[in-house]
Parts: C-alpha cells; sequence; structure tokens
C-alpha cells in the first residue's frame, strides 16, 4: 500500500481568530501563526497537522497524504499518470509551506485536492495543547481521520481503492449509504456517506484520554449550536465520540478508543446494526432518517450488544469482579470464543454476551 497516513488537512477559511479559538480552547490542539493569512495547528511531534488559510476560497479543502520517501512518490505519480490522472509536482516553496520534504497534487473525481508527500519535519520544541488535555493519538496512524460527502460513492470509490490503494473496511447502507477505507491499522482514514452532493462532512481527531473527550463535550455545551452529534459510540471502529461544529461549519468529531486492525487479514463486512451501538443523535439528518437511525439503536440496546472497550497499555486498570453472575458469563464467554478471534475475520456480532444459561 503506497499511501501510509493522512498526515495533514488544510481548509480555505477567513475566520481565524473563530478557528483560533476554537481549535485551542475546546479541541486542545496547539495553535502555530505563520503569516497573517495563515492559521496552522499541531497536534503532536510535527510542525503542522492542520492548516486554515485565509487566501483560500470559503470551502475549499486538501488532504495531504503520506508516503514512505521520494522512491515511493515518484512511484505513485506513475501510477497516477497511468490512470489518465493529471499529477502536478509542486514546487519547494509550497513543499516549505506545507512543512514537508517534497510533495504532488492530484485532484480524486470528486474534485477534492489531494496531495502526497514525504519527508513531514519535526518540530524542535515539544507539543504544547492549548488546553490541558493528555494528547493526540496520531504516529503511523496518521492524523485521525476524514470523511467527505459525494454524489456517488461508486466512481470516488473505484479511485481511492484501485488507483491509490485503500483498503475497504466495512459499510453501512441505512440510515444512509456510507463506506469507510484504511491505510494503515486504523479502521478508516477516509470515509464517504452518499448525499447527492460533494462537500466535507468531518474531520476526526482521537485523544489519549476518555476524559479529553468528555471534557471537551462539557466545553461545547457551554457554546450555542456547537454540538452537531451528540456523545455516542460506533459500532465499526468503536470509537467513543462527539461531534461538533467547527467555524468552517463542516464537524469536528472529538474520539477516544479507535479499533485497530490488521490491514493484510482484514475482511471488510456490511454493518447492518448501524453506525452506532449508542448515543450519536444526529442533527444533520433528517427527520425520517434520524428515526430510521434511533430504532436501529434501540435494537441493539433491546438484544444486549456489546463491544469491547479499544485501550492503550497503561490507559485503564483492571477491575476485580464483585457480581458472581458477571463472573459467570465472562467465564463462559471465555470458554466459548474470545472476541479477538470474532474481530480479526472482520465479523459484526449478533450478541456480543453470551447467554447466561
Amino acid at each position: 500500500m503506497a499511501v501510509r497516513a493522512l498526515g495533514y488537512a488544510g481548509f480555505g477559511s477567513a475566520d481565524l481568530d473563530d478557528w483560533r479559538q476554537f481549535g485551542t480552547g475546546l479541541v486542545g490542539l496547539q495553535a502555530v501563526e505563520h503569516s497573517p493569512s495563515l492559521l496552522a495547528f499541531r497536534m503532536d511531534d510535527r510542525k503542522q497537522r492542520i492548516v486554515i488559510d485565509r487566501s483560500l476560497p470559503e470551502g475549499s479543502r486538501f488532504f495531504g497524504w503520506e508516503v514512505t520517501d521520494a522512491a515511493a512518490l515518484d512511484t505513485l505519480a506513475a501510477r497516477l499518470e497511468a490512470a489518465g490522472i493529471a499529477v502536478t509536482a509542486e514546487p519547494r516553496t509550497l513543499a516549505d509551506a506545507r512543512r514537508v520534504h517534497a510533495l504532488i497534487s492530484f485532484r480524486d473525481p470528486a474534485g477534492n485536492r489531494l496531495e502526497a508527500f514525504h519527508g513531514a519535519e519535526i518540530a524542535d520544541e515539544s507539543f504544547s495543547p492549548g488546553r490541558s488535555i493528555s494528547g493526540f493519538r496520531t504516529g503511523p496512524l496518521g492524523l485521525g481521520h476524514a470523511v467527505l460527502t459525494v454524489e456517488n460513492i461508486d466512481p470516488i470509490m473505484a479511485f481511492y481503492v484501485d488507483v491509490l490503494g485503500f483498503g475497504l473496511s466495512d459499510y453501512i447502507l441505512k440510515p444512509f449509504r456510507a463506506y469507510f477505507f484504511h491505510v494503515n491499522g486504523r479502521h478508516h482514514s477516509l470515509a464517504m456517506i452518499e448525499t447527492g452532493k460533494s462537500g466535507m462532512h468531518h474531520l476526526m481527531m482521537e485523544m489519549f484520554s476518555l476524559d479529553d473527550v468528555g471534557q471537551a463535550y462539557d466545553i461545547a455545551l457551554t457554546r450555542q449550536d456547537c454540538i452537531s452529534v451528540t456523545l455516542g459510540r460506533h459500532t465499526n471502529d468503536l470509537m467513543t465520540s462527539f461531534y461538533c461544529k467547527s467555524p468552517s461549519s463542516f464537524m469536528i468529531e472529538c474520539g477516544w478508543g479507535g479499533r485497530e486492525i490488521d490491514p493484510a487479514n482484514w475482511q471488510p463486512v456490511e454493518m447492518r446494526d448501524g453506525p452506532s451501538l449508542w448515543g450519536h443523535e444526529r442533527v444533520w439528518l433528517s427527520a425520517a432518517d434520524r428515526e430510521v437511525a434511533r430504532e436501529m439503536r434501540m435494537r441493539a440496546a433491546a438484544e444486549g450488544r456489546r463491544a469491547p472497550v479499544q485501550v492503550m497499555a497503561g490507559n485503564y486498570q483492571l477491575m476485580p469482579g464483585t457480581c458472581p453472575w458477571w463472573d459467570g458469563v465472562s467465564k463462559a464467554g471465555a470458554q466459548q470464543r474470545t472476541w479477538s478471534s470474532v474481530l480479526s475475520q472482520g465479523r459484526p456480532e449478533r450478541n456480543l454476551i453470551p447467554d447466561a444459561s
């Protein structure tokens, strides 16, 4: 797979002050001033991950996809040109602005500007969050994930899978049609929702601590019309998250506990239980689709659907069992099957708690 990760993202907006306050005060990013027309954000040791550019048209966007080295960048450029995609080798001035060694640019079938690069610059100073948070989960998993709205998924999916080499993670057909794609161990770095129009849906950033997400949620609750999707948990990447409206109107998802997959052995499936196990009331859906999504969550609750929490070493403590019934259920479940074997096959489970009888 030539593309390794979503390295950076940029958006055109004149609201630099609003973005600075939103990015630092709610999300916890570190603002980096580059010029009166450009605001960048750090979220780890890299010099920048997100760019807000006043000189670009409102609503415009670009995404930087990382490759290993110069040879991989040349190979990708040749592959794109062989597929009939126009490729531009960008000048040193733009590479310097993106804080990378070299990059090319091209467009997907929906017209989204994509950039591929290698050699991201590392900052000399440690990351300093805009508010007190434990940090963001990035590294080889990349910035997070981007979700686009598209008129028709099929031709765009063919481009990302067949030309760029993205892997399909899974998909849902109700209450809306959406497909999810991976380029590394993160369950998805890109997703598309078929809405009949092309646009930016949301950008997800994963935090180290669940409390980071909860405290961001509290901050968002103090801001009028800020929350676009309530706190909840997804069925596919198992992320606990909420979505808030950015100054550019698309959403930012603040999440924790995202699922990691093995791309070499992953098998995509249709997720028939809807996009969320619980919560995630989506104000952006039509009333009819919101009701469909709500019914799917109520069914999941009635059937006792459960999924294990995804944690990193040092980010949890095991509690002693205090309930004989639960201890018995857990023991029986361990004897029957392990969750890891189910997840490794990518199969959605109908009832994740074994029958106590």
